[in-house]
């Protein structure tokens, strides 16, 4: 059995999904967002990371899938997003990986992906990430 996290970083907040096994079954957790409180604060920088690796550990994630965003112009990621993003590939345990919102929207609309009835509206980005890593053999 394998798990698949996808993520999609907003703001300061890290938006999780977990997608188990080859058909890919949405598994409802109760933890759905990771939130990096103060981007100055090493404190808060270290229970981020501590709270991203129990996650990782606890639900036994093999590859965490990340949302890419735009690193300038307008539709840029924030600076806290991309501390985040680091801090997710150092995590030691998992693979970490990329998937592009243009690959999500060329894949969604060649084959839609049949979103679970208890997915929240804010996951979905995260969900369409691991699925689409998913379908590209990862």
């Amino acid at each position: 059995m394998s798990r698949i996290c996808g993520i999609e970083l907003k703001s300061s907040e890290a938006i999780l999904v977990i997608l188990e096994d080859d058909e890919l079954d949405f598994v409802d957790i109760a933890l759905k967002k990771l939130k990096l409180e103060d981007d100055e604060s090493g404190e808060s920088i270290k229970a981020f990371y501590d709270g991203l690796v129990n996650f990782i550990k606890d639900n036994q994630i093999d590859t965490v899938v990340i949302k890419k965003r735009a690193k300038r112009g307008r539709m840029a990621g924030g600076a806290i997003s991309f501390k985040m993003e680091a801090l997710i590939q150092l995590n030691g345990i998992a693979e970490v990986e990329f998937v592009s919102g243009q690959g999500i929207a060329a894949a969604h609309k060649k084959s839609p992906f049949e979103l679970p009835k208890s997915l929240k509206k804010y996951q979905e980005a995260g969900f369409m990430a691991a699925s689409l890593y998913h379908r590209i053999g990862g």
